[in-house]
């Protein structure tokens, strides 16, 4: 099922029937929508497809607020879910609204105590730094690890996660940041909650729900829906992975997941 050749016909991944009743996707950006920081449009393709049939689609991302505010206004998505599930960005009648789980101004405050601990430790290790995104976060920070640099070796992305995790914490790794925050979100509380909010039940989030994703930070919704996917780049990871996907995708990034959405509608329609 893995190769990493993204010519390789979308056809040739297939998904069986208990795939026929999803009608939500849970889906991560950076490398798995996008790859290599592009938008591939077979992937933009994917998703105004999956939206013309009634699929309810919800970006669950690290990325930064001014990122999630592009996805927000200009993708095919029904919300954004954004820096590690910190807020929902949402439109209503082409109107954004904004909601967190605790107050913005308390998120705001545990933002700038973070930051000033993490720019002390980075005093250390001046080969390393904040994302250039992060004057557009309201509520993380995030470290650059092969974003725009060179990539960190995994054994020292481990050794700073642990820093940070010492500090009381919640910090995760993607593809190309380490992203850490206080407070109790996560990319798997916010995203349940946000589909029982919307009168799925639990039983349900089993049957009607996918999640797709590229790397270790997309692990708890991966453990959370037993109807999950990697994109084919997962392989990176994989012997560090405590809970992987259900299936991986032949192709990689965005275009891993228009094969991903290709196979799903696919599987939709034969059972129609």
């Amino acid at each position: 099922m893995f190769r990493s050749n993204r010519t390789a016909a979308l056809s040739s991944f297939t998904l069986g029937t208990p795939w026929s009743r999803v009608d939500w996707i849970l889906t991560d950006v950076d490398d798995t929508i996008t790859l290599h920081g592009r938008l591939p449009p077979e992937a933009l393709r994917a998703l105004e497809q999956l939206q013309e049939a009634g699929i309810g689609v919800v970006a669950v991302t690290g990325a930064c607020a001014g990122w999630c505010d592009h996805i927000a206004h200009a993708w095919p998505v029904n919300a954004v879910l954004g820096e590690n599930g910190a807020f929902v960005l949402e439109k209503h009648n082409a109107r954004m609204t904004l909601t967190s789980a605790r107050p913005l101004p308390d998120i705001r405050a545990d933002q700038a105590r973070l930051r000033a601990q993490v720019e002390a430790m980075l005093v250390h290790e001046p080969d390393l730094s904040l994302t250039l995104d992060q004057p557009y976060r309201l509520c993380e920070v995030a470290i650059d690890i092969g974003q725009n640099r060179e990539r960190v070796d995994p054994e020292r992305v481990t050794t700073w996660l642990a820093k940070l995790h010492a500090l009381g914490a919640h910090a995760t790794a993607s593809s190309i940041h380490i992203n850490a925050w206080y407070g109790e979100h996560s990319k798997r509380t916010t995203a349940l909650r946000y589909l029982a909010e919307r009168g799925l039940s639990a039983n349900e989030l089993h049957h009607r729900v996918a999640c797709i994703g590229d790397s270790p930070n997309d692990q708890a919704l991966f453990e959370a829906l037993p109807l999950s996917v990697g994109v084919a780049n997962i392989r990176k990871y994989w012997e560090r992975l405590q809970h992987r996907p259900s299936v991986v995708t032949d192709l990689e990034g965005g275009y891993g997941f228009a094969q991903f959405a290709q196979a799903l509608l696919h599987a939709r329609k034969a059972c129609d």
